[in-house]
């Protein structure tokens, strides 16, 4: 992994075929931290060079964005240190939430973060709460300065919600789940997808155990998980050829693919997953954990893979256009840059999870 240690990684030595990406990797070596996120487009250039899949490409900006998680929450920590505030007061982990936490991250995503901490008495609440209350501040902000944007819907380890100790959590998780209320599944659905970036990982499995033990009392409100499906449908029209919903389109040849393609792709595997105790967090994994529970055949995994594959490469195509032209880098691709196969193998996409889609509901 490019990225699994403190330092970038030491390029020197590498042989000639790695040179751009090389490049790209001492330069992030030798820059000031707040210019190293906006180093990821080329990022992503020298790695397509290399004929790396847009899947793969992913896993790497995923990787990256941990990354500069680590460095902001470390940071964060010696300044306080610094400044008198003492070692963490107790044990926690910092939580990547979303695509993040999936390994499934296009360019300039924003923050989706949580934080659990050890379970501590009441009588220390003010003291302890107020220093992780300090901390989150500081490194969700110092990731807005690298180029990690701040949450606008507010899911960041700052706000009380999303900043608790495990017993809250399973507590709040015990709340969300024994009722269908429409809200309360938006947030778990955010919540479900994550992945450990910082701290004590056994806190994050801790409620990763609970959360999965509590599906099988959770009909009511697995059954609203599906029923909120249909806020999110693919981009084909009723004879199923492409077509988006239009919102917020810049121009009539746009869809968005992120809104009405990744995402109902990854609303329904999270749905299928979660009513049969499958831990992974990634599509791909989730596709093999199906298909060994029999809930999948192979050739229709294999044609979701595809689709999952395909959605990845024409948003990770279309944001790099969107970058070298100064328009902002979105979910958005404009169906005029496809050519007819590419278009087509689209289309059989978006039908491959509609299926997937109904699937879901029927096992809710």
């Amino acid at each position: 992994m490019l990225f699994s240690q403190t330092r970038l990684p030491d390029t020197q030595g590498w042989p000639d075929w790695l040179s751009r990406l090389a490049e790209v990797l001492s330069a992030m070596s030798l820059s000031d931290v707040t210019r190293v996120k906006a180093l990821q487009v080329p990022l992503v250039e020298a790695l397509m060079e290399l004929h790396l899949p847009a899947w793969q490409i992913s896993q790497v900006l995923s990787d990256h964005n941990d990354w500069l998680y680590r460095f902001a929450i470390q940071e964060s920590i010696d300044e306080m240190k610094q400044q008198g505030w003492g070692d963490a007061p107790c044990r926690f982990c910092v939580l990547c939430l979303g695509s993040g936490a999936r390994g499934e991250s296009l360019l300039n995503p924003d923050q989706d973060n949580a934080l659990i901490i050890e379970d501590y008495p009441d009588a220390r609440h003010g003291e302890i709460d107020l220093w992780f209350q300090t901390l989150s501040e500081r490194f969700t902000d110092k990731l807005d300065q690298v180029g990690i944007p701040l949450c606008k819907g507010h899911v960041m380890a700052r706000w009380p919600l999303w900043r608790k100790t495990l017993s809250q959590w399973c507590e709040q998780f015990r709340l969300w789940t024994s009722r269908r209320t429409v809200r309360q599944v938006q947030f778990s659905n955010i919540l479900l997808d994550f992945n450990p970036v910082f701290g004590d990982c056994s806190l994050a499995e801790s409620f990763r155990e609970y959360s999965l033990s509590r599906m099988p009392r959770a009909g009511l409100f697995l059954h609203e998980m599906s029923e909120l499906m249909d806020e999110t449908p693919v981009a084909l029209d009723r004879f199923e050829r492409l077509h988006g919903d239009g919102k917020e389109a810049p121009h009539q040849d746009a869809i968005n693919l992120k809104k009405q393609g990744l995402l109902p792709l990854q609303g329904a595997l999270r749905l299928l997953s979660l009513q049969r105790g499958i831990r992974e967090q990634s599509c791909q994994a989730r596709l093999v954990a199906l298909v060994k529970l029999g809930v999948i055949h192979q050739p229709q995994a294999e044609m979701l893979l595809l689709a999952l594959h395909h959605l990845q490469d024409l948003l990770l195509n279309s944001q790099l256009s969107a970058f070298k032209d100064g328009r902002p880098i979105d979910g958005w691709v404009d169906m005029r840059t496809l050519n007819p196969m590419s278009k087509q193998v689209l289309r059989l996409s978006l039908l491959s999870i509609k299926e997937l889609q109904k699937k879901a509901r029927i096992s809710a």
